[in-house]
């Protein structure tokens, strides 16, 4: 537990150092919330926007009120992870879960130096394990060991019961990182719904032999979530047009739906350093605060 603490700390060291660098010491939290939330009335003036009347307090009879807004300092932070068995799939040391252990694990170590609260699902078509958000550096250390010690007891994946249980958990606007190989289907609808709801970030976790099937021949495939054993043709050349197809399909579509619901989307392979990667997001994503502050 140590030792897998230190080394989370060293990502998180090299993620902060490497945004205040980029940024030139203008650092904006990671967790700062990009929305507004409602802080008191006054009554109407002159210009003010018709669509800001708040007509329950108005219809009183004591004149016309307007509601106003006031940026929001803080936010809850949300992480999903998907901990089905196609997440136990790697090239190299690190199977796709393990990359996503330890991102939750950075990302909740900073979000107690940030004094952001911070709570975890784990999901495969059922819930494996929640913690609902809290403060501090006690909340990290939790969410890590909770980590390190799970065993999921399905192996199915449910992408959309998975979403449907986090938009039932979580009323408040808060800021949502998913983390998935989204190897699903039908779960499009839950998603624009989680984006529409909440700041959404998508880190999609990928294994390098999913993207680039090898050609070995007649090989016997083994379904992890449902444990059947399959025989496949991979070097057929109309079989592995059809599989890169369906892949490269999966992931546009998966795109498509975050810049519709103006969702950040990153996808991470296992055998890549993923942290230049979340300071490349994190250092976009402070961007977009700024110019909209």
């Amino acid at each position: 537990m140590k030792e897998l603490v230190k080394k989370l700390r060293k990502y998180e060291i090299r993620i902060r150092k490497a945004i205040n660098t980029q940024m030139h010491g203008d650092f904006h939290s990671v967790f700062k919330g990009t929305g507004l939330e409602f802080d008191d009335v006054r009554a109407y003036q002159y210009g003010d926007d018709v669509r800001s009347i708040d007509w329950n307090v108005s219809a009183k009879g004591l004149g016309t009120y307007v509601k106003t807004y006031r940026e929001e300092k803080e936010q809850s932070v949300f992480l999903m992870l998907d901990v089905s068995a196609s997440q136990r799939i790697g090239t190299g040391e690190q199977q796709k879960l393990d990359v996503g252990k330890e991102i939750c694990g950075v990302l909740g170590l900073s979000a107690a130096r940030q004094h952001s609260q911070i709570g975890i699902i784990c999901f495969s078509d059922k819930k494996e394990k929640y913690l609902k958000p809290a403060k501090g550096i006690q909340q990290a250390y939790a969410i890590i060991k909770a980590l390190s010690e799970l065993e999921p007891k399905s192996n199915k994946t449910n992408l959309a019961a998975g979403i449907k249980l986090t938009l039932d958990i979580i009323k408040r606007r808060s800021i949502i990182l998913l983390l998935s190989d989204f190897i699903d289907t039908a779960y499009e609808k839950e998603l624009s719904m989680l984006a529409r709801h909440h700041d959404l970030i998508v880190l999609h976790l990928r294994d390098v032999r999913e993207q680039q099937l090898p050609p070995m021949g007649i090989i016997p495939i083994l379904d992890k979530e449902t444990g059947r054993t399959l025989w496949l043709n991979t070097s057929g050349e109309e079989f592995r047009k059809r599989y890169l197809a369906q892949y490269q399909e999966n992931q546009e579509q998966l795109v498509r739906i975050c810049q519709k619901y103006q969702a950040n989307y990153l996808a991470i392979n296992t055998n890549e350093d993923y942290v230049p990667q979340l300071v490349n997001l994190f250092r976009l994503r402070n961007k977009s605060i700024k110019k909209s502050a």
